[in-house]
């Protein structure tokens, strides 16, 4: 009697590129959304009105400006991982407190930490054209920010090199691939 092989589709997963603005959070995870056929979202996008025009004055936001904002980018990740379907989403996460929101289910969500020196990312800040976000809040999410611990769901890469390499690093790093093409061998 022959043996049956069977494989299992990879579970979804949503990878949240997390850290300080100007860290290369969208240009990371359009390049990972891209060549993975994932789902993309520029978290960004999800922000209230209120706290984008808080940003623009020069002002930080505070955590009760964040929740709102933090629960429709959870809810964006809960909804691709009910469709079982894979996906990148920006979001600073700066706290833990925030990724706990995000990561609300216990699994399916994996935090990329795009880590730099407040020295490199001031520098893109400065020679950066047509955010919402002033160079000025720098200090504040600095101030405000809690590197992921050894018991989250996380994986911390350098932004020195190009994103190019940055996305190539973590695919390896991950060993994702995309979920839409049938590999052949």
């Amino acid at each position: 009697m022959n043996e049956v092989k069977t494989t299992t589709a990879p579970e979804p997963q949503v990878l949240v590129l997390m850290g300080v603005s100007g860290c290369g959070k969208t240009t990371v995870a359009a390049l990972l959304a891209g060549r993975l056929g994932w789902e993309y979202e520029e978290g960004d996008g999800l922000h209230p009105a209120e706290n984008v025009a808080k940003m623009h004055e020069g002002h930080p936001l505070n955590d009760e400006d964040r929740w709102p904002w933090l629960n429709k980018v959870a809810d964006w990740i809960d909804e691709q991982l009910d469709a079982s379907r894979s996906g990148v989403i920006t979001c600073s996460s700066l706290k833990r407190s925030y990724r706990d929101i995000l990561n609300r289910r216990g699994s399916g969500v994996t935090f990329v930490y795009l880590e730099g020196s407040y020295e490199e990312i001031a520098e893109r800040l400065a020679a950066r054209q047509g955010h919402f976000m002033p160079p000025a809040l720098l200090k504040s999410q600095f101030a405000d920010l809690e590197e992921p611990a050894a018991d989250e769901p996380s994986f911390t890469v350098g932004i020195g090199p190009a994103p190019q390499e940055i996305a190539r690093n973590i695919i390896d790093e991950l060993q994702l691939r995309n979920l839409h093409r049938t590999d052949k061998p």
